[in-house]
């Protein structure tokens, strides 16, 4: 599949697109629009983290596509002084810099899998990812084209 879309996040304008790719790109891979609007709201929770911790970054969207599951993966990266405390950053209610602390633990809610990234110094990269497992019809095309 080659749905990739990278989403530069530099402003609070940029959260408007960031959701449109996303929730676009979920649709067109056949989730719900109910999991269609939950990624759109992880990629919107971690890209507001950005903004909000490092004031830029970028977020990009992928397709995967596995024989029995279909997935979307997000990854957001940002150059900033990484998390000093991961663990304590993925609690609910944790908050820093006057937020309400539901980025991140808000985000891992909404996705299947769920992965930061935060050397010191280095940056943060949140990896997640929503599935969807194809259906037997699905799998029976899949087989009759040979795939």
């Amino acid at each position: 599949m080659t749905d990739d879309v990278v989403v530069p996040i530099g402003r609070d304008a940029d959260l408007i697109p960031a959701r449109a790719h996303a929730r676009a790109l979920a649709e067109r891979l056949g989730f719900s629009r109910t999991d269609a609007t939950l990624i759109a709201t992880a990629v919107s929770e971690i890209a507001r983290n950005i903004l909000v911790h490092v004031g830029h970054g970028d977020i990009a969207m992928r397709a995967v596509d596995e024989h029995q599951r279909v997935g979307l993966v997000v990854t957001a990266r940002d150059d900033g002084p990484g998390i000093r405390d991961v663990k304590s950053a993925l609690a609910h209610g944790y908050a820093s810099r006057g937020g309400l602390g539901l980025g991140l633990p808000g985000a891992r809610r909404l996705m299947d899998d769920f992965v930061v990234s935060s050397p010191p110094g280095a940056g943060t990269t949140v990896t997640m990812t929503k599935w969807r497992r194809r259906d037997e019809l699905e799998r029976l095309r899949d087989r009759r084209r040979g795939s």
